[in-house]
């Protein structure tokens, strides 16, 4: 196992920092569903979004590897006086199979310990993380 310090990534090589993580499981279909939010994105700094390839996936890397999502929705949130600021980002993505959510959570788990954030309970079955 490596030493990698698991990250967060849209672009090869620029980590995102993630202020949020909402895990959801439908209870009559028992799908699971992801929402990480974003405050900034650094792929949208100087041009990256246009230089490189698009929001199509995300890259989640740790010690294990790299795990690949895609987005079932994605929003952008603006705001400040001409409306051009990012105020978040959100991406989710939903995962169907048990050994898929328990390498999520192995990496959720890594990436916590990594960047100071904790998991609890909030309102009804939503699991939340938060730096």
């Amino acid at each position: 196992m490596s030493n990698t310090i698991p990250s967060i990534e849209f672009f090869d090589g620029i980590s995102e920092e993630l202020e949020n993580v909402s895990l959801r499981r439908n209870p009559s279909t028992g799908l699971r569903s992801v929402k990480f939010t974003f405050q900034t994105l650094k792929a949208l700094d100087r041009g990256n979004s246009f230089i490189k390839r698009s929001f199509n996936t995300l890259q989640l890397i740790d010690s294990e590897g790299t795990i690949s999502v895609a987005p079932k929705s994605t929003k952008l949130f603006w705001g400040g006086v001409e409306n051009d600021e990012l105020k978040r980002f959100e991406f989710v993505f939903e995962i169907e199979r048990d050994d898929h959510w328990e390498r999520f959570m192995g990496f959720m788990d890594r990436y916590s310990a990594a960047n100071g954030m904790i998991f609890g309970e909030s309102s009804g079955a939503e699991l939340e993380a938060k730096s």
